[in-house]
Formats: structure tokens, sequence, C-alpha cells
């Protein structure tokens, strides 16, 4: 493989508190006994920004946090997880955001506080030397996203190539999903955010190759000309999801940034990554490193 290239994450940074255990609220003051609480680093971008870097990708993450305790607890989580954070404003206003994840057996719930999400602007978003820009959560960023178009616009121009990972529209309109498509070259979805975002768009007639991430049964990638490729996930005793489909994306971007050219193995990293950080609470815990990656694959 080559030496890989630099990436630019773009999004949200936030903190979680993950709870687990009987997390099914119950009102009338009723008291519930936790399994465990961990409060740790958040943000689909920040998660898929140490996801990168844990597999050797150098990675810059463009966000914005709050001049608070949360917010220094994500810029010192990021900068532990080698990830450059010269490009995170620090808002003096507003909050750092942060969401309350009740993590289950078979799903979760996710109560969300934005915070200091919603204010990045496309002035934030400084290209360097990174040569592949990922976007994730723009729905959370609606100001940011009325621009979205053309800041992806422009990093294209600047020979960029770009990936989206909408996660999932808490209006469920989807609006602006079709006009920024035309500016992307791989969409990361899941597969209920796909159904979805195909109701008001083609992602395939933009010409965008879909990456999707189909939960315990892998993942699988499919090109405008209708080349599919699929890979399992790893059978793995899992702790928590959360942020596992972060991680999938940040195995496959690391593939292309390692010079993978193989769409096949550059899924297998995908999935394999996404397996392998549900070993531990929160999105970063379990996140794998290149060589336990190279182990599996």
């Amino acid at each position: 493989m080559s030496a890989p290239h630099p990436v630019l994450v773009v999004g949200d940074a936030n903190v979680d508190l993950v709870l687990r255990g009987d997390v099914v609220p119950r009102f009338g003051q009723a008291e519930q006994l936790l399994d465990a609480a961990d409060l740790v680093l958040g943000g689909s971008a920040a998660i898929v920004a140490c996801g990168l870097a844990r597999l050797g990708v150098p990675t810059a993450l463009a966000a914005v946090v709050g001049d608070d305790g949360f917010g220094r607890f994500t810029l010192d989580a990021l900068t532990a997880a080698g990830v450059a954070t010269d490009r995170i404003r620090v808002d003096p206003v507003v909050p750092t955001g942060i969401s309350v994840i009740l993590s289950g057996a078979d799903d979760r719930a996710i109560l969300t506080l934005p915070g200091t999400i919603p204010t990045l602007r496309p002035a934030d978003v400084a290209l360097g030397d990174a040569r592949w820009v990922h976007v994730a959560s723009p729905f959370l960023m609606p100001g940011f996203t009325e621009s979205l178009p053309d800041v992806l616009a422009g990093l294209r121009a600047a020979g960029a190539g770009v990936s989206l990972d909408t996660n999932w529209d808490p209006t469920e309109r989807w609006s602006g999903v079709s006009g920024a498509l035309e500016h992307v070259d791989v969409l990361l979805p899941n597969r209920a955010e796909l159904e979805a975002i195909s109701r008001v768009a083609d992602p395939l007639a933009a010409g965008v190759r879909l990456v999707v991430k189909d939960g315990a049964a892998g993942g699988w990638s499919l090109d405008p000309a209708g080349e599919r490729h699929a890979a399992p996930g790893l059978e793995i005793d899992v702790v928590d999801t959360t942020g596992a489909g972060d991680s999938f994306d940040a195995g496959y971007l690391a593939a292309i940034a390692h010079g993978v050219h193989d769409e096949r193995e550059r899924v297998r990293w995908a999935t394999v990554a996404g397996s392998l950080s549900t070993r531990a609470a929160g999105g970063t815990g379990a996140q794998a490193t290149l060589d336990e990656l190279r182990a599996h694959l």
C-alpha cells in the first residue's frame, strides 16, 4: 500500500453519555438502576476522524465546540486520538453539544442537545493538504447545509474527493440532498437512510457510488454502472453499537487513503472496522488499529 493521503472530516463534534441496562424511561419519578454509564467522545464526524487516525491516516477535523468542560473534553479526546484540531473553532458563548444514548440490546434511542453543532460555517472548512473530504451529519447543521452544494463544488474543483454520510434527518424532509449529490463521489448511508433518501433523489443517477451499512449482514457497494460488491461483518461479542456506522465509514475511507483500489477490499475494510468498534462502549473506545484490521482481513 502507498503512504496514506490526508483526509479532512467536516461536521459534528460533541460528547456522548452512553447509558446501558434498563434504559427504557418510566415516568412518575420511578428510579431505574443502570448497568453502565460512560461519558465518551461523540458526533459522527468526530468518530470518523478518530477512526481514520487509528488506521494510520493523517486526519483533521473541521467542527465547532464550546468554551466549556465538554468542549475541552472533546478537544483532548481528539488530540489523544491523533486528530488535528487546528480547524476546530471554539465558540465563547454557545455550549458544546451532548447526546444521551439509551443503548439497549437490539436498539438505541438518542437524545441530542445540538449546542455548537449547528454553528458550523462554510468558512470553517479549510482544505489544506487534504486530498479527500468527508462530511457527516449535515441535517444537524441546517445553516451550513444550505451552502453545502457550493462548499462541495469548491472542494472538488480544488481536486479533493468527497464523501457524505447524511445520518438520519430529524425533520424527515431530507431537504437539500439532491442538490448536494452531484458534488459527491461516495454516499455512505445505512439501509434505512438510503430508502428515505431514494424517495427524494436518485444517487446512482447523480453519478454517486453507494456504500451501504447493512447491520449484522455487513455492507455493500454499488456504482452507477451496476457493479455490486458485498462483505460480511465479523462475528463478535457486541458491547455497544454506538458509532459503528461511523467506524464503517472510517474503514472505507482509510482504504481509499491507503491506496486500496479493489472495491470489495474497501468494503471489507469498512465492515471489519465497523464490527471491531462494537467491542467497547462509545464510538471510539474500541476502534481498530491498522494492525488489528489487517489481522482480521
